[in-house]
């Protein structure tokens, strides 16, 4: 399982190209080999393989447009495999519990296409997803996994947002195996006033990454992108770089 630098962490540095473009070499020179574009300035994607090629580079996931994702299909997984990337996913959907059926609809024919052109549809979670129940008592990540099928849709499991949503990570990973190529790193801190606040991967006090990483090995986990949406004051790139020290002192690469 190779370890990667989620672009979300320091997307406020990569408003425009030439920014985006030293930030790329900036993580690159942490160590980081694999990124996830995400949060970033628009890109062209052509511009984005040159400058994954320049830096030594691979980029592993997007979370892209959901619209064109689903109007534009064929050219999406073109432009993904234009810089050599064969998941692209979004940042999940808003519509809550009402919504979920509007969105199987538009999104389960685009999911079809994008695997059937050798690609694959990534689903990433936040804590609403295990908050709201269905009428029959599942919750909305339990609906998903029973209403896509794996080849149409995996996910992209969110360390933080599974223990924020009140479940437990290792059980969920147990869960979804086989459908988690790639995953979201993403630590929590709790304060002695029980607030809840991100972490860089090794510095929370209470996700177990010692037990994470063998679930996440065992369930044919590919790919573990470090996301901290707020780094609480601390430059994200300093952030970024302590969970690869952290996570390289366990043994990842």
């Amino acid at each position: 399982m190779k370890i990667g630098a989620q672009f979300y962490t320091i997307r406020d540095y990569c408003k425009n190209l030439d920014d985006f473009a030293e930030s790329l070499k900036k993580v690159a020179d942490i160590g980081y080999t694999t990124v996830q574009i995400s949060g970033t300035c628009a890109y062209e994607a052509d511009w984005l393989a040159e400058q994954l090629k320049a830096t030594g580079l691979t980029c592993g996931i997007t979370h892209f447009n959901y619209d064109r994702i689903v109007k534009d299909t064929e050219k999406v997984v073109a432009e993904h495999n234009t810089f050599g990337c064969k998941h692209i996913g979004i940042g999940g959907f808003f519509g809550g519990v009402a919504g979920l059926p509007k969105f199987v609809e538009e999104a389960k024919p685009a999911a079809q296409k994008i695997h059937a052109l050798g690609s694959q549809f990534m689903y990433h979670n936040h804590n609403w997803e295990y908050e709201s129940k269905l009428d029959d008592g599942r919750n909305v990540m339990e609906a998903l996994s029973d209403l896509f099928t794996p080849e149409e849709m995996c996910f992209t499991l969110d360390t933080y947002w599974v223990k924020y949503g009140g479940y437990e990570v290792v059980p969920e990973i147990k869960r979804l195996s086989g459908r988690l190529p790639v995953v979201h790193f993403k630590d929590m801190y709790l304060t002695e006033s029980g607030e809840r606040k991100m972490s860089w991967v090794g510095g929370g006090n209470v996700l177990n990454f010692e037990e994470i990483i063998p679930a996440f090995i065992e369930a044919g986990t590919q790919y573990a992108y470090i996301e901290q949406d707020n780094c609480n004051g601390e430059n994200p790139f300093d952030c970024l770089k302590k969970s690869y020290d952290y996570l390289r002192s366990l043994g990842l690469d």
